[in-house]
Order: C-alpha cells, then structure tokens, then sequence
C-alpha cells in the first residue's frame, strides 16, 4: 500500500491549492479517504473525509472552504482548498482505511503548506 500526497507549497492568504494523493496497492473505490493535518507543535487534526458512496464530511474550521473529492479511476484523492488562512498552515497527510479481511489503515508522508500573511 502506498499513499503519496502532492500539492503543497507557499502561499499567500486568500490564495488556492489543490492537494493530491495517489493510491496504490488496494482497492481504492472501496475505501473510506481523509485528509488531516498537523500544525506546527499542535498535535493531528481532522480536516475532511469521503466515503466509498462518496459522502463528504468537514471540519468546521474548512467548511465551505475546502472541498474533498476522489477519483476511482486514477486511485486519487483530491483536496481543494481556497481562502486560505494562515492558521491552515500544516503537513497535510492522507489516509485510507478499509478492509482486507481485517479492517487497515495507512497514511501518506504528507505535504508542507505554509500561508503567508
């Protein structure tokens, strides 16, 4: 299994990103997808998840601000992110969970973003 997020970068406040994390090694349309993220000496937060029927879940502080979809085809998972504040800098990492006779979790490396003011 591996997870590989892309997309990061620096950025200025009000500006856009789109993350992404490829997929491999599992049966990606079957698994449940989150994205979270962890700011600097803060501990991990959940930012926003989909599920296999494509159910989309956020957290309050990104709602209406960043948008999480998936793509079946090429195993993707996406997150766009606008307005962009800079309490959202943070590593942003994916995770996928689903079952394979017991229930799995893996996550990626993750990826820096960082909003300048």
């Amino acid at each position: 299994v591996q997870l590989v997020e892309s997309g990061g970068g620096l950025v200025q406040t009000g500006d856009s990103l789109r993350l992404s994390c490829a997929a491999s090694g599992f049966t990606f349309s079957m698994s449940d997808l989150t994205w979270a993220r962890q700011a600097p000496g803060k501990g991990l937060e959940w930012v926003s998840g989909i599920d296999n029927d494509d159910r989309t879940y956020y957290a309050d502080s990104v709602k209406g601000r960043f948008t999480i979809s998936r793509d079946n085809v090429k195993n993707t998972l996406y997150l766009q992110m606008n307005g962009l504040r800079s309490e959202d800098t943070a590593v942003y990492y994916c995770n996928a969970l689903f079952r394979d006779g017991e229930w799995r979790s893996y996550w990626g490396q993750g990826t820096q973003v960082t909003v300048s003011s």
